[in-house]
């Protein structure tokens, strides 16, 4: 989250609005955000609603509907315009999703934006 947070501006002058979100509860959250300083909002999926609609939700060690680490790309309409897995180990490629972001931007005559 921490690299999140250091590329946030790089994704806004992309036309993005970074979030994060894990299977924390909204009160882990703010412990988080504050330990962290955080400059973009993370939302909670303590029911694993998102995680099972991201098609997403792995066993792990004995719990279900864990959260595989992935990152979205979501346009202005809500429609899903890139995915990337990572294994658990592996931080994501923030110079490969900004560099997608920036592909769908107005801007780059791509689609993401669109509506917002």
């Amino acid at each position: 989250m921490e690299l999140l947070r250091d590329r946030s501006e790089e994704f806004r002058a992309a036309g993005v609005q970074p979030y994060a979100i894990s299977r924390d509860s909204p009160w882990t959250h703010v412990a988080w955000m504050q330990a962290l300083d955080l400059d973009f909002p993370l939302l909670s999926d303590w029911n694993a609603e998102a995680t099972r609609g991201f098609g997403v939700a792995v066993d792990f060690r004995g719990m279900r509907d864990v959260s595989a680490r992935s990152a979205f790309l979501v346009d202005g309409e809500g429609v899903v315009r890139g995915a990337w897995p990572y294994d658990a180990s592996e931080l994501p490629d923030f110079d490969e999703l900004l560099e997608a972001a920036k592909a769908l931007s107005p801007a780059a005559g791509g689609a993401f934006g669109a509506g917002g």
